[in-house]
């Protein structure tokens, strides 16, 4: 008789403890109170689950218990192409990834003149899903543009304006700060085109001069350092599986 460790094969309440959700005990406590799913049936003790093909939910929330995969918030910096390797030899996002085992790939991508916020993982549907445009996953940006800035041009970006591709819009606009003849913008649109915030505010006579993404869906910048990278936590990998279910 195989033992778990060989058919990959696990208790449930360890599969659950080693993903970070609690100690064994209290992750017994959660099945127990049928707080736990395994591929959409409520789960009881002594289940056996293999963690590479289980999908887990803990009250409605995924868990993601198969660490084969890394679900990775990186914060590029101004000047690094969005490319794994670059062949002119310019700094790309695997020169800037450190200590981190599994091949990872990124979710999208931004120009080499903007900087911020971008996603790495080698798990290949959820990617699909947060680029997918059925989705409509929400990014947001703090935008450096030339002012001052009339009232007017956040009524047109959010009405929406005609671009050589077709016409598209922002979903929330605001007015930051002025600072001289600058100004900081937040923006948020679910649009994936190509350097489309820069298109836009181009159309509209205040070019940008910065470009910072500061969200993807649920996941925030923070206070991540230029050329760092993090691991999403449970909670965090939860709300992107949420931001993308059917």
């Amino acid at each position: 008789m195989p033992s778990d460790d060989d058919s990959g094969v696990q208790r449930l309440q360890k599969v659950l403890a080693t993903a970070g959700v609690g100690s064994r005990r209290a992750c017994e406590d959660l099945i127990f109170r049928r707080r736990v799913t395994v591929d959409g049936r409520i789960a009881q003790l002594g289940d056996k689950v293999d963690p590479r093909t289980a999908v887990i939910h803990v009250d409605g929330e995924r868990v993601v218990a198969d660490h084969r995969l890394a679900y990775l918030a990186m914060n590029k910096p101004r000047g690094v192409v969005s490319t794994m390797a670059d062949e002119k030899g310019r700094t790309a996002l695997s020169d800037l990834l450190d200590r981190v085992d599994q091949r990872v790939y990124h979710v999208g991508r931004l120009d080499a003149d903007s900087e911020g916020l971008l996603l790495l993982t080698n798990d290949g549907t959820l990617a699909h899903r947060l680029m997918h445009p059925s989705y409509g996953v929400p990014k947001t940006y703090l935008c450096e543009i030339a002012g001052p800035v009339p009232r007017a041009v956040g009524r047109r970006l959010l009405a929406g304006v005609d671009l050589d591709d077709g016409p598209a819009k922002v979903d929330k606009y605001a007015l930051l700060d002025t600072l001289g003849r600058t100004a900081q913008v937040e923006v948020v649109l679910h649009e994936g085109r190509n350097h489309i915030v820069r298109r836009l505010f181009d159309e509209v006579g205040h070019p940008v001069s910065r470009l910072v993404r500061t969200a993807i869906g649920p996941i925030r910048l923070g206070d991540l350092r230029p050329g760092r990278t993090r691991r999403l936590n449970n909670a965090e990998v939860a709300a992107l599986f949420a931001a993308v279910s059917d």
